[in-house]
């Protein structure tokens, strides 16, 4: 639902030489944000099987029994949201292979001790839990189509995805900035709706999801500090470049064989449900420009001023655009999803 309002792509103005030394010179402050992520052997660390029934002991039944009694209290629009975020967070090998392609800050042998490689293992590490713990929810509770779900899964994966960041490292920071605070929108949002649906296992999963995203959407946001604080012209127009082109959502290459715009039909239901919505875009715009104050930033190039001149009025544009496609979403009827069976959100 959120559309491209630009018509233009600036060109890049920094050579990526300038781009790769200046990646590299902040190595060490990269690697001081290692600290917000769970790494092996910390206590805080959280795993799928700490929500779910152990089938390794005795009673299990009736634990499942009670997770699939209160999994019917569940609406149908909020299993679809939480269908759609567990397959978003399922294709997760085409955001490692995205991440590793941004130049300076890659794993070149999969293995790396660079800072940027730590950070990139131990990031999809903690993503990957996401996807499993939804995952094996869903599978539990019976009142979802897991064939379904995994034939969307599988179109994902092969359909691939492209952040439009053509390698520059500046503007995947800004992505994984921007669609970190997306996703812990989200997840928090669901962990609302379920627990008033008196979920309350399902309302500490999406909590627990949606702190990992927090931590995650900090750490990317702390990177950009400090390519804003060494290459300020670079930073600001690569922030350009990364809006102009709009931030595409991961799970936009969803197919269920049945519904060629099962995408969009996913983002009507999570915008009616009040999950994520074109609103939370320009809210995030905002926030991204307020946290790395690009109102107050002086003695900038002609093209990047220029560019500051956009991005600062890029929020508003959307807030207009938002009340746009809240009247579309208000004009659709009932959409059946295979993921419950057909039946119509």
């Amino acid at each position: 639902m959120i559309e491209n309002i630009a018509t233009t792509t600036p060109p890049y103005l920094s050579a990526p030489e300038e781009k790769l030394e200046v990646i590299e010179s902040i190595q060490d402050h990269i690697a001081d944000q290692l600290s917000l992520l769970s790494l092996p052997g910390d206590e805080k660390n959280w795993q799928p099987t700490d929500f779910l029934p152990d089938f390794a002991k005795d009673g299990w039944e009736k634990d499942l029994e009670e997770l699939r009694e209160s999994a019917r209290g569940l609406p149908d629009e909020t299993l679809v949201v939480l269908v759609g975020d567990m397959i978003t967070e399922e294709a997760l090998p085409n955001y490692s292979a995205a991440f590793n392609r941004f130049a300076g800050a890659n794993d070149k042998t999969g293995c790396d001790e660079s800072p940027y490689a730590r950070w990139g293992r131990a990031w999809v590490a903690e993503e990957n839990r996401h996807g499993d713990v939804l995952n094996k929810f869903m599978y539990l509770t019976g009142r979802v189509d897991m064939r379904s779900i995994e034939r969307t899964i599988q179109h994902l994966l092969v359909n691939g995805f492209d952040l439009q960041h053509d390698g520059d490292p500046y503007m995947g920071f800004v992505y994984t900035s921007f669609q970190e605070r997306a996703t812990k929108i989200s997840h928090s949002n669901v962990a609302k709706l379920s627990q008033k649906a008196g979920f309350k296992d399902l309302y500490k999963m999406c909590k627990l999801i949606s702190g990992d995203e927090a931590r995650h959407e900090e750490g990317y946001k702390r990177f950009m500090d400090k390519i804003f604080e060494v290459d300020p012209n670079g930073a600001v127009l690569a922030f350009e470049a990364m809006m102009r082109t709009t931030i595409t959502m991961p799970a936009q290459q969803m197919l269920d064989d049945r519904d060629p715009d099962l995408f969009e039909h996913f983002e009507i239901v999570a915008q009616k449900a009040g999950v994520y919505s074109a609103h939370d875009y320009a809210d995030i715009i905002d926030h991204l420009i307020k946290r790395w104050k690009l109102e107050t930033i002086t003695g900038l190039n002609s093209e990047a001023s220029e560019g500051q001149e956009y991005l600062c009025k890029l929020s508003a544009r959307y807030r207009k655009l938002a009340g746009r496609i809240d009247k579309k979403v208000r004009d659709y009827r009932p959409i059946p999803f295979s993921w419950i069976f057909d039946r119509a959100v």
